[in-house]
């Protein structure tokens, strides 16, 4: 069987679920990517460009029997010497390490043992996560008698597949499935809307949480959770009632030197699936960069409301409104074609607009329950379509009679019924949902457009 890719799914109402977390981790040339590809059955890359070195951040989902997880490949590095080659495999084994509910060792049944290997399984004993040896690049059945020399890894039995033609790969995520903790249902959790800070670090994530909370201990409750996921802190003041997911100040001190660029990637894919609105800090005095791209990219994936904020629009000088003005349009074309989001320009440390921004975290919330009725939506969007049809295709004319909104997700998604819904492309859809966001108010709040066979 080949492993389901997930699109942009519909995000289905129910008991809110913990997502889980699966690690790639080995040294070069192993497979690692080819793995990740084959899992995924498309090619997502989080791109982090530092001096010296090239990285390739690779994250994406997959379903298999029901189940979803989410992958992250660690791979991507440049030997500049040996010393330290090594020491960003292990910063990155030591972080998949912490983050993930499983880990899959991958080694190279045709290189056989090296020292690198030995390094990496000596950091894998001393877990408590669990971890799968995979032999890689086995394509005959010569080649498995030769795993057996990586029993002295000490890490159980090596699970032998081919990551380039696919075999023993659904076996694998058999036993993947059979390792990730039981999906539990959090009740108390899922009644109340989630709101998660995230950014790359050191911007301000950890101040803006602090002005929210103030001094006002007494409100605040948190609900007890393992180490790897993110934490959940009930906000109550001013006539809110929400959870923050908080993934600011979380960063341990003997871990300093980690690489925070990966670090932050692991933690934000947490936060993210596990929040319904995402308030993205971005540096007013750094503007944009790759890390709040790729951050970005990980909202949009998981189809999550978003909030955008300015942060530290004090140290500012010029503040005027062609100075906002041009961030916001900055801002919007870079995450294009998505631009119908708020934009505050805050600072943490003054407090100066933050409330703002619960009350647009808030709306956003609001507007991903937005329900518009069949009837409605039929008297409004009917005439454009029919004033403004779909190209034809081929010579043939693609004629669209009725439209709904489905019931019971998460995400507002929409359903338009054609003749030929093949022949409908990807930017009438964005046709149509631009003028459903002008006629109803979806601000902040992704939008599914289904074409279906009448």
């Amino acid at each position: 069987m080949i492993p389901q890719v997930l699109p942009h799914r519909e995000d289905l109402g129910g008991s809110f679920i913990m997502g889980n977390l699966v690690a790639i981790v080995g040294r070069p040339n192993v497979g690692k990517s080819t793995l990740f590809n084959r899992f995924t059955q498309t090619r997502h890359a989080i791109v982090a460009d530092e001096a010296g070195t090239t990285r390739d951040r690779q994250y994406g989902k997959c379903e298999w029997t029901g189940r979803e997880f989410s992958i992250v490949d660690t791979g991507g590095w440049v030997v500049n010497s040996d010393d330290i080659f090594e020491e960003e495999i292990r910063k990155q084994v030591l972080i998949a390490v912490e983050e993930a509910d499983v880990v899959l060792f991958l080694v190279d049944v045709q290189n056989g043992v090296t020292d690198l290997d030995m390094q990496v399984a000596s950091i894998l004993r001393r877990s408590k996560t669990p971890v799968i040896l995979v032999s890689n690049k086995t394509d005959n059945y010569d080649l498995q008698y030769n795993s057996a020399e990586f029993y002295s890894l000490g890490l159980g039995d090596p699970f032998c597949v081919s990551a380039l033609t696919g075999s023993g790969t659904g076996d694998l995520l058999d036993m993947v499935i059979e390792k990730l903790p039981a999906p539990t249902p959090d009740e108390e959790v899922d009644e109340i809307p989630r709101f998660a800070v995230v950014g790359r670090p050191n911007v301000g994530k950890s101040s803006i949480v602090n002005a929210f909370i103030g001094e006002d201990r007494n409100i605040v409750t948190n609900i007890a959770g393992t180490t790897r996921d993110s934490i959940y802190t009930r906000y109550t003041k001013f006539g809110f009632d929400f959870y923050l997911v908080d993934t600011a100040g979380i960063r341990k001190k003997g871990k300093v030197n980690e690489d925070l660029e990966f670090y932050s990637v692991m933690r934000s894919i947490r936060a993210i699936e596990n929040a319904d609105v995402c308030i993205l800090m971005l540096d007013a005095t750094r503007g944009i960069e790759s890390q709040d791209l790729n951050i970005y990219s990980l909202i949009q994936r998981n189809q999550k409301g978003l909030v955008v904020v300015i942060n530290k629009w004090d140290l500012v000088e010029d503040k005027s409104t062609k100075a906002m003005k041009y961030f916001e349009d900055t801002i919007r074309e870079r995450f294009a074609p998505f631009v119908d989001f708020p934009i505050i320009f805050a600072s943490a440390l003054t407090k100066q607009r933050i409330f703002k921004v619960l009350e647009m975290a808030k709306e956003t919330y609001l507007n991903r329950n937005t329900k518009v009725s069949t009837a409605k939506l039929n008297e409004e969007m009917l005439p454009i379509i029919e004033a403004t049809p779909p190209p034809s295709n081929k010579g043939k004319y693609i004629k669209i009679k009725y439209c709904m909104q489905l019931p019971n997700t998460r995400v507002p998604s929409f359903v338009f019924f054609a003749n030929l819904p093949q022949y409908v492309k990807e930017p009438y859809k964005r046709f149509l949902e631009n003028k459903i966001r002008e006629r109803w108010n979806f601000t902040g709040t992704p939008i599914n457009i289904y074409i279906r066979q009448k």
